[in-house]
């Protein structure tokens, strides 16, 4: 089965992964992207007859759309990931949780239950939609996604969402549809043994407070958010969803939040080490680093980390701090960053720093090269 995917981020950090809700694609996740990407790499996937992915003859299972998601990792060569699935995606990672723990850090199962509708109602929509197409469903499937304020503040974004339903293909709706109809975890999600957020929207007719509640109650180690929105939280609210998300994986403070990101950045020796020489002198500026530097400004959304470690590099090279450059030179692999970049700003320095720092920085990226056995040509 060929799955469509994209995967954004740093190398060194860990994958938090997205599955969509019936009748949307991984572009659904597309604005939580920037606040996230500080902390993760985001792997967005289109669920199997969804978006680009293949659509396969027949109804699909539950069972079937999560063992996609274990084989794009196998691909992928990703071990463990931190999994976030609304409606039909939170069925997904149920499945997950229940079968699959062990590729997991924590789970998020948003605006979803144990058990979606009925058998009829779900044969009631296969029936209308096989008839009469997709148009026959989308203002009332945009009505149950989207609260009247959103849909009126945001009439762009509510056409993007409408043509992208609009652009399902009818044969991998449905077969989704039975998947739907014939999952049920009720008597299972007890055994998901992972931490686990359930989110769900105070008008969300279709999955509501109560039913999120109530699988809250189930699920050992569980928490529950509640947004002012409908079925579709994560675009209705991107900045807060994404907020949301990292509390609960990451930590709600800022402190918590600095630490996260200078690990991956600078590695867990690094910082390990970093941690291990504190003393009753250099904690306090120890802490203002991974608060104020980490926490506060590499976590800001408007530049990705590629970009500030090439911004850091350049600005390090004139103020001749030779073990801060070497170090950000080994950080720089960490978010990605390739030695024909380092190059390119060492020679880029040249010009407007001087010669001199240009040549004390090219010997210094050459000998972190040697260090870490980077080979180049």
């Amino acid at each position: 089965m060929k799955t469509n995917y994209k995967i954004q981020g740093t190398p060194n950090s860990p994958v938090l992964m997205f599955s969509n809700s019936l009748g949307a694609d991984l572009s659904m996740w597309d604005e939580l992207v920037p606040y996230l990407l500080p902390y993760f790499r985001v792997l967005q996937y289109d669920t199997r007859g969804h978006g680009n992915s293949e659509l396969t003859e027949g109804h699909y299972t539950i069972e079937m759309l999560g063992q996609d998601v274990i084989d794009l990792l196998d691909d992928l060569k990703i071990d463990k990931v931190y999994f976030c699935g609304l409606s039909m995606g939170g069925l997904i990672g149920q499945w997950l949780g229940i079968n699959h723990s062990d590729r997991l850090h924590k789970l998020v199962i948003s605006n979803t239950d144990s058990k979606i509708g009925t058998s009829k109602g779900w044969n009631e929509r296969m029936k209308i939609i096989s008839e009469k197409g997709m148009q026959s469903i989308t203002d009332a499937t945009m009505e149950k996604w989207f609260t009247a304020n959103f849909q009126k503040k945001n009439i762009s974004r509510l056409a993007e969402m409408t043509q992208k339903f609009l652009s399902n293909r009818v044969a991998g709706y449905i077969a989704c549809c039975a998947a739907i109809a014939a999952a049920d975890f009720r008597g299972s999600i007890k055994d998901i043994s992972v931490e686990t957020l359930i989110i769900t929207g105070d008008e969300d007719e279709v999955t509501n407070v109560a039913q999120a509640e109530k699988m809250q109650q189930v699920i050992p180690n569980s928490s529950l958010k509640v947004f002012h929105a409908r079925h579709l939280p994560s675009t209705e609210l991107p900045a807060d969803y994404a907020d949301t998300l990292i509390n609960f994986i990451v930590g709600k403070e800022i402190y918590e939040r600095g630490m996260h990101v200078r690990r991956t950045v600078l590695g867990n020796a690094h910082v390990d080490k970093a941690n291990g020489n504190k003393n009753e002198f250099n904690t306090d500026f120890q802490e203002f680093i991974s608060h104020y530097a980490w926490g506060e400004v590499w976590t800001r959304p408007g530049l990705v980390k590629h970009s500030r470690s090439l911004i850091t590099l350049a600005m390090l090279i004139p103020l001749n701090k030779k073990a801060e450059f070497k170090m950000h030179v080994k950080a720089a692999f960490n978010n990605g960053v390739q030695v024909d970049e380092i190059k390119e700003v060492i020679l880029q320095s040249g010009i407007y720093c001087g010669l001199p720092a240009a040549n004390d920085a090219m010997h210094s990226a050459e000998e972190v090269f040697q260090e870490l056995k980077i080979r180049y040509k």
